[in-house]
C-alpha cells in the first residue's frame, strides 16, 4: 500500500471511529436528559409474601439514573431476582409474578410486613407521610433501607435519612448493628458483616438498625444499609457481571432481612 493511501486509510477509520464515539456518547447521554417515571400496577393481597417498594418525592439530583427517580432504582429486576431465591430456598408462600410499590402513606401497604426504600439520600418527606409510616412501623411493619450514601452522589446522604427518621420515629435512636444481632440468624447464620459486597461505593459498609422502644431485646422495625448497595448485587445477578460468591453474600442478608421481618 502507497504511503499516501495508507495515510487515507489511517484518517478514514479515525474519523469512522470518532462518528461512532460520539454517537455512543449521544446515546449514552440521551437517557439522562429524560425523565422517566415507571409504570406501577399493584395486585390486591391474596396472603403470599409480596415484595412492597416505597416510594416518595425525589429531591433534586434524584433522576441522575437514566432519568429514573431514585426511589425505583433496581425496579423491578432486584425483587424479582429475590423472589427467586426466596421461592427455591425457604417455605415462605412467594408472590413472584409481581411486585407492588407504595407511597408512604397508602393505607394499603398496611398489608404488607416489609417495606423496601432505595436511594434514601434523595427522599423528601411531608407530614401525612411521616404520621402514616409512624403507624405502619408501630403497628408491626419493618423496613429495609439499601443504597444511599454520602453526599455528592447520594444527595443529602445520611444526614437527610436521619432528619426524616426524626420527624417519624422522634425518640428512635439509630444504632450499629452486630453479628450477634437476631436478624443475621433467621435464617443464614451470618458471623460477620464482612461479608457485604461492594461495588461502587468507597470504604467500608455500615448496617445500622432501629429497635422498638430502643430496646434490643425487642423487635427491630428498621435495618440500614448505608454507603453500600446489596440490591445491586441481586439485579445484576446471573448477568456475569457480579461475582457468584458476592452475590451469594448479597443474597443471604436479603433472605434473613424478609425472613425476619415476616416473623418479628
Amino acid at each position: 500500500m502507497r504511503r499516501s493511501s495508507r495515510r487515507r486509510w489511517f484518517y478514514g477509520a479515525l474519523l469512522a471511529l470518532m462518528i461512532i464515539g460520539l454517537a455512543d456518547l449521544a446515546l449514552a447521554q440521551r437517557p439522562y436528559q429524560m425523565v422517566y417515571e415507571p409504570t406501577v400496577v399493584n395486585v390486591g393481597y391474596d396472603g403470599r409474601f409480596t415484595f412492597a417498594r416505597l416510594k416518595y418525592s425525589v429531591a433534586p439530583g434524584g433522576y441522575y439514573y437514566y432519568g429514573m427517580p431514585a426511589w425505583a432504582h433496581g425496579l423491578p429486576r432486584a425483587e424479582d431476582n429475590l423472589l427467586e431465591i426466596l421461592h427455591a430456598i425457604t417455605a415462605v408462600p412467594v408472590r413472584r409474578e409481581t411486585a407492588n410499590v407504595f407511597a408512604l402513606d397508602d393505607p394499603e401497604l398496611m398489608k404488607y410486613p416489609v417495606a423496601y426504600m432505595t436511594e434514601a439520600g434523595y427522599w423528601q418527606l411531608t407530614n401525612r407521610e411521616a404520621a402514616a409510616f409512624r403507624a405502619y412501623l408501630l403497628k408491626g411493619g419493618f423496613v429495609i433501607f439499601d443504597d444511599f450514601r454520602p453526599p455528592p452522589r447520594g444527595g443529602g446522604g445520611w444526614d437527610t435519612f436521619e432528619a426524616n427518621m426524626r420527624r417519624i420515629l422522634p425518640e428512635a435512636r439509630i444504632v450499629d448493628l452486630t453479628p450477634s444481632d437476631p436478624i443475621f440468624h433467621c435464617f443464614f447464620d451470618i458471623e460477620t458483616l464482612d461479608i457485604i459486597p461492594q461495588d461502587y461505593d468507597l470504604g467500608r459498609p455500615i448496617i445500622r438498625g432501629i429497635y422498638e422502644n430502643n430496646d434490643r431485646n425487642r423487635r427491630l422495625v428498621a435495618v440500614i444499609n448505608f454507603n453500600t448497595d446489596v440490591a445491586n448485587f441481586w439485579e445484576f445477578s446471573a448477568t456475569g457481571l457480579k461475582p457468584v460468591d458476592e452475590t451469594n453474600e448479597a443474597y443471604k442478608l436479603g433472605v434473613n432481612y424478609v425472613i425476619y421481618g415476616i416473623t418479628h
